[in-house]
Order: C-alpha cells, then sequence, then structure tokens
C-alpha cells in the first residue's frame, strides 16, 4: 500500500468536471513532483488531497486509511499539510502570529514551541523579521513564511504548490535547496511545480499531468530524457541536457 494514494479521483467546480480519473502514488520519504500547464489540474489534486475540493469520485488514501471524506482541519491533524499557490500570508499580522496559526489544530505548546525554533532555524531571515508585519515581507521571504507555516503542523506530508512562482532565479535555487533539506528530515512532498527542470532535478518520480488526466509518469530522470517532456517543458533536448 502506497504511504499517500489518489486513486482514480474525479473532481468538479460546479458542473464542470476539472479532474478525470487522476492516480498518483506516493512513497515515505519521496518528493513526487506534479507537472503540467496551467489549467492542467494540478493545484485541483492538491486541493483534493487537503480537503479543499471533494472527490466527486475515486479514493484518496493516507496511510492506508481513506481522507478524501474528511474536513480540511482533520486531514491537517493526520499529518498533511499544504503550503499554498501565491503564498496566501496574513499580511497584516505579525510573521511569528502567521506561524503560530499554521499549528492551529495543536493543543500542544511545547511541540508548537520547538516547531517555531525548528521553522527559525531553517529561515534564520523569519526569526529577523518575526515582529515584522508579513505583507512587507519580499516575494520570496513570504514563500519561505508559507512553507514554515505548513511546517509548524507537524506533517508527515508537505504539499507545496508552485513554491518558485514570481522568484527571482537567485530566490528558486534557495527554495528548492531548503526543500530538499525538508525532505533530509524524513518529511515525504509533494511538489506542484512549473518549473519543470528543477523539479525535476529534486524530485524521486515525477507526473505530468494534461486536461485534467495524467499523461505521463515516471522516475525523474526518465522523465528528464522524454522527447516530450523536453519539448513541452524544458525548451527542447538541446536545452534539457544543460
Amino acid at each position: 500500500m502506497p504511504y499517500l494514494h489518489i486513486d482514480n479521483i474525479c473532481a468538479s467546480y460546479g458542473k464542470v468536471e476539472v479532474l478525470h480519473g487522476i492516480s498518483v502514488t506516493v512513497e515515505k520519504g519521496e518528493i513526487v513532483t506534479i507537472l503540467g500547464a496551467n489549467g492542467a489540474g494540478k493545484t485541483t489534486t492538491l486541493h483534493a488531497v487537503s480537503g479543499l475540493v471533494r472527490p466527486s469520485s475515486g479514493a484518496i488514501l493516507f496511510e492506508g486509511e481513506p481522507i478524501h471524506t474528511l474536513p480540511s482541519h482533520r486531514i491537517v491533524e493526520r499529518g498533511i499539510s499544504q503550503s499554498p499557490e501565491g503564498r496566501r500570508v496574513f499580511s497584516t499580522i505579525s510573521v511569528q502570529e502567521n506561524l503560530l496559526l499554521g499549528a492551529f489544530t495543536s493543543r500542544d505548546a511545547a511541540r508548537n514551541r520547538k516547531n517555531l525554533r525548528r521553522v527559525f532555524d531553517m529561515f534564520p531571515r523569519l526569526f529577523e523579521r518575526k515582529k515584522q508585519l508579513a505583507g512587507t515581507l519580499s516575494g520570496g521571504e513570504q514563500q519561505m513564511l508559507a512553507i514554515g507555516r505548513a511546517l509548524m503542523a507537524s506533517p508527515k506530508v508537505l504539499l507545496l504548490d508552485e513554491p518558485s512562482l514570481g522568484l527571482a532565479p537567485i530566490l528558486v535555487r534557495s527554495i528548492f535547496s531548503t526543500i530538499r533539506a525538508i525532505c533530509e528530515t524524513g518529511l515525504t512532498i509533494v511538489l506542484v511545480e512549473q518549473n519543470a527542470r528543477a523539479a525535476l532535478k529534486l524530485a524521486d518520480r515525477g507526473y505530468v499531468m494534461e486536461a485534467g488526466r495524467v499523461a505521463l509518469s515516471g522516475t525523474a530522470e526518465s522523465l528528464l530524457q522524454n522527447p516530450d517532456v523536453q519539448n513541452a517543458y524544458l525548451g527542447g533536448s538541446a536545452q534539457a541536457t544543460k
């Protein structure tokens, strides 16, 4: 049984079906990336896992137990948290207050303090700005905050939605280095990302989505070498091999 198993799910917004039988497996300790163009269904897939979208059919199993019928806060309690696309920090409260909101399901004050120290160790810039309003942070700092907020829930699986979106290349490298370090602590990561080359160099395996379906899947290395992936997402074979 996979650690996290998205099993043939369909999902809709109103009467419009946007996922048409998606199946994804994630093993414990892996980084699995989901690639695809805008509108392919990547974010909706993450929202289905985190309980923000209810599948109309199929199932989502975590540690062998169904979670697709649970409300979002129960899924967080089970060990799955998400850093959303666009960061979505609470701009009018401080950095530290944003982080503490990430622990809203926890009543363990000692664990919350430990997680806060862990986040500040991982992102020293956030410690320097812990009393600063989140809305005054740079884009890279807000991305650090969004990831740190998700880590405050002590997740077993971290869902990352477009962590490099809108960031300068030097910050993208820093964020991806941090993601690798997080995985090395034993956390399992599902990464939605349009920067296909960076994502595949980081991930163990990947899925390519098109129009609400899985079009390709395989090891990250095999997808990097796949001509269709190279042409669609990596700028052609010559560029992909650089």
